[in-house]
């Protein structure tokens, strides 16, 4: 489904004098369709740079991105544009998808509109649903974002994504600013919705935790390289880094992990 292919990503800063400084340093990931992989790293690791170059948010300085076989570094503009439908991301800030200004109605029915997915008593019809599917009552459909929790603003931004039917999301810290009760209702909405609708998913996020959770197979980023990737189970149990080693055992002195013991029991 999706292949990064030695990935190389600069930042220029200074007016006068520019200096290069490097945010993902020849990375290469393939996720397969249907499968979670979980991308884990400290804050300036290079994953959220890593995630939305994989949906060409934002250009690689160097390397190939493959989707469906197909190299969209090399795409045009609306060549690119055709494929945003099936590629779509779920920010940590719900706020950003949404706008204060439009009811929670409205937020839902925008991409019908937008990608003229559906005639207006077809959207009608589906936004119940969606709303449904993401565990939000129907009547809330008239509030605005700023009315609502953050738990529940983020399911409306998931409802968003959900309405254009993509196959592959990028979900860059979806719970990071979510309480932990409601972070864990989070993520079961989403992985039961990722099962159900057979999505590909590649998920970031700092806390190793939530990636065990939510992922088959892990990456794990540091100072900008995958330092070590390969199913979950197997690189939580034998860790052959010592950054992922000490990211194990700093999760395994987390006092709070919705209500899970520990991490994969070693021996």
């Amino acid at each position: 489904m999706i292949e990064l292919e030695h990935i190389t990503k600069y930042y220029t800063r200074g007016v006068f004098r520019k200096q290069k400084s490097l945010a993902v340093d020849d990375v290469s990931l393939t996720i397969r369709s249907g499968e979670t992989l979980g991308l884990v790293g400290g804050s300036g690791s290079g994953k959220t740079t890593l995630g939305r170059i994989a949906l060409r948010l934002i250009e690689p300085s160097g390397g190939t991105v493959r989707f469906d076989d197909v190299d969209i570094t090399k795409l045009s503009r609306p060549a690119m544009r055709l494929l945003r439908r099936r590629m779509q991301i779920i920010f940590q800030d719900p706020d950003s998808s949404l706008d204060p200004r439009m009811t929670i109605h409205d937020c839902i029915a925008e991409p019908f509109t937008l990608w003229h997915l559906a005639g207006p008593r077809e959207t009608e019809d589906r936004i119940p649903e969606l709303l449904e599917q993401v565990g939000i009552q129907p009547d809330l459909a008239s509030r605005y974002p700023f009315e609502i929790s953050g738990g529940q603003k983020q399911r409306v931004a998931l409802a968003r994504v959900l309405a254009l039917d993509p196959s592959f999301i990028v979900a860059d810290e979806p719970t990071a600013a979510l309480d932990l009760s409601v972070q864990a209702q989070v993520l079961s909405l989403l992985k039961d919705i990722q099962q159900e609708r057979k999505l590909t998913l590649l998920f970031i996020s700092h806390d190793l935790q939530v990636i065990e959770r939510m992922s088959d197979t892990i990456a794990v980023m540091h100072a900008g390289k995958i330092v070590e990737q390969g199913v979950t189970s197997e690189v939580l149990q034998h860790p052959g880094d010592p950054n992922t080693a000490r990211m194990i055992a700093a999760a395994h002195e987390s006092e709070a992990w919705f209500g899970k013991e520990s991490l994969v029991t070693t021996e």
